[in-house]
């Protein structure tokens, strides 16, 4: 079998992954995502099945696949925004990804952000750096409101441990986990988002993005829901907020910053309008990229290919 892997995370990484994958027998090529759709068109269907990150798996690269050789896509990760699933259905495709693997990794760096950026550690390394003494006053974190959005394996991840460290925690999600609220009596669940945006100094985004978490924190949310400034963090898809309100909301002081690991447009654009925006920190989605992580999510990817080649003998 033919095989294209594109994340980059499971090729930086050596491990246990690399090791299960690279012992099959597979002939394989690898190219460093995201691949885009008019590479993909060109090359897709002299593969077997494809280990992916987030690339561009339109329909018409679906398509295009089934008309050669492609079987199964396996994503590397969570999120399936950039697969079209009703075009995958269509042609027979399974697609496969590895939820429940990553929720460490990624809330650890939700808290890394909400430090860095509240104890000042970004301008003040950079301020070091320089040669400079200058010292900023930050602020602490412990017994402010945070306000999670998406209670989902990141979200529960998110909620134990900043518990832990004495904030509050509200959250919201569509789907009411009472099981994991009874366990966690520190978690209070709202019925309502409106919620968590009156009420929250901190709010974390914690959803996939679907046409209905489309630019979900918009110009009216932020200059007409919130109750605080507060600092917002998104570690999910740079899809979920609307660059240019987020970029006018810290203009016009309604939240105090914007805190993310993912953008609209990734890699980064040369016209990235978040772009050296003040209170703006930017990391380039590594939320999931420690060796830990990539090591499990990695063979998660493998094995899931694994079972749907065994599934269809």
């Amino acid at each position: 079998m033919k095989i294209l892997l594109t994340s980059t995370s499971f090729q930086d990484t050596p491990g246990r992954h690399q090791d299960l994958l690279y012992s099959q027998g597979f002939d394989i090529d690898t190219l460093r995502g995201p691949i885009w759709e008019e590479e993909l068109l060109q090359i897709i269907a002299d593969y077997d099945a494809v280990i992916c990150g987030d690339d561009d798996y339109t329909e018409a690269v679906i398509k295009k696949g089934v008309s050669g050789k492609l079987k199964y896509i396996s994503k590397y990760g969570v999120g399936l925004d950039r697969i079209d699933l009703k075009a995958a259905e269509k042609y027979g495709i399974p697609v496969t990804n590895c939820p429940g693997v990553n929720q460490v990794s990624v809330a650890e760096h939700v808290l890394a952000l909400l430090f860095t950026f509240e104890k000042n550690i970004h301008v003040q390394h950079i301020s070091t750096q320089s040669g400079s003494w200058k010292r900023w006053v930050g602020n602490e974190v412990a017994g402010k409101t945070l306000g999670i959005i998406g209670l989902g394996a990141i979200g529960k991840e998110l909620a134990k441990k900043a518990a832990a460290l004495g904030l509050h925690i509200i959250a919201f999600d569509v789907y009411k986990d009472q099981a994991f609220l009874d366990q966690n009596k520190e978690v209070q669940f709202k019925e309502d988002v409106v919620d968590i945006y009156k009420t929250a100094d901190i709010i974390s985004l914690h959803v996939p993005h679907t046409e209905s978490t489309d630019k979900m924190i918009d110009e009216k949310v932020l200059f007409e829901s919130l109750g605080k400034q507060p600092i917002i963090i998104n570690t999910s898809r740079g899809k979920l907020v609307d660059s240019n309100a987020i970029k006018n909301a810290l203009i016009a002081g309604k939240i105090r910053g914007y805190l993310a690991d993912v953008l609209a447009t990734e890699p980064m654009a040369e016209d990235e309008i978040l772009r050296g925006v003040e209170n703006v920190i930017i990391t380039p989605h590594v939320g999931s990229r420690t060796y830990q992580s990539v090591v499990r999510q990695g063979t998660m990817a493998v094995e899931n290919l694994l079972n749907l080649i065994n599934e269809s003998k």
